[in-house]
C-alpha cells in the first residue's frame, strides 16, 4: 500500500476531526445542544474534558500534562510504526485501522496541546461561546487543552434497570451515554476492526503440505530416471 494514500486519510480524518471542533467551539456553550435533522438519538451536545478518549479524565493538572506527553511519544512513534508496516508490506486492512488510530490519537493531541492557547474559556454557568485567537489570550497555557467532544447517541432515554438488577437496580438508564468526537470514533473503528478481523490480518501464508516418505522416494526415483 502506498505510503501517500494513507497519508491523505490520516490528513482527511484530522481536517474533519479539526473543523468540527473549531465549529463546535466558536458556535456552541457548553452543554448547549441540538438535535440534527430533528433526531433525538442523533445529537450535538457541547463538552469539554481533559484528554482522554470518550470523557475518562486522569486526575490533576499533572495527570492533564503526563497523558498529554505520554500521547505526543505515542504520535511520534506511530509515524515510524506506520512506516515500517507500510514497509514490510502488512496487510492493507491492518494499515488502514492503524492509520485510523493514529488520526484519532493526533487528533486529540492537537486539542491537548493547542487549544489552550488559541480559544477563549467556554464557561457553563455565562454560557458563553469562545471565540478563537482572542486578544488577550487563551484559557489555558501549552499541554492544557481541554478536547472538544460533541457527537451524542442517546438512543434510550428516559429508561430505568429493574429493581431486581444487581447494583444498579431502579437507577437511571441511557444507551449510549458518552459523548465523543470524529477522533475518538476513529481510534474506536481502528481498534475493533483490527480486534474482528485478525485472523485475516494476520494469518500466515499457508505452508505446503509435507510429503510423505512415498512422495518422497517418487521424487527422488524420477531425478535419478532423469540423470
Amino acid at each position: 500500500m502506498r505510503s501517500r494514500n494513507i497519508v491523505l486519510l490520516i490528513l482527511l480524518i484530522l481536517f474533519i476531526d479539526q473543523a468540527s471542533k473549531f465549529y463546535i467551539k466558536t458556535h456552541f456553550y457548553i452543554g448547549d445542544e441540538i438535535k440534527v435533522f430533528g433526531m433525538e438519538w442523533f445529537r450535538l451536545h457541547f463538552v469539554e474534558n481533559e484528554g482522554m478518549a470518550w470523557g475518562w479524565k486522569m486526575g490533576g493538572e499533572w495527570g492533564k500534562v503526563a497523558l498529554t506527553l505520554f500521547r505526543l511519544v505515542a504520535v511520534i512513534a506511530g509515524v515510524f510504526i506506520i512506516r515500517d508496516f507500510i514497509k514490510k508490506k502488512y496487510h492493507k486492512g491492518f494499515i488502514i485501522c492503524s492509520a485510523l488510530i493514529f488520526a484519532g490519537a493526533l487528533g486529540n493531541l492537537i486539542d491537548s496541546m493547542f487549544y489552550g492557547m488559541i480559544f477563549q474559556e467556554s464557561d457553563p454557568y455565562l454560557q458563553n461561546i469562545a471565540k478563537a485567537f482572542p486578544s488577550n489570550g487563551g484559557y489555558a497555557s501549552f499541554l492544557h487543552g481541554k478536547v472538544v467532544d460533541m457527537l451524542y447517541f442517546p438512543v434510550i432515554r428516559n429508561a430505568h434497570y429493574p429493581q431486581w438488577f444487581p447494583f444498579w437496580g431502579g437507577e437511571d438508564f441511557e444507551f449510549f451515554r458518552p459523548v465523543f468526537n470524529i477522533a475518538d470514533a476513529s481510534i474506536s473503528i481502528g481498534v475493533i476492526s483490527i480486534l474482528i478481523f485478525q485472523n485475516n490480518f494476520f494469518n500466515k501464508d499457508k505452508q505446503e503440505p509435507v510429503k510423505t516418505t512415498a512422495e518422497t522416494k517418487s521424487t527422488v526415483d524420477d531425478k535419478v530416471e532423469v540423470v
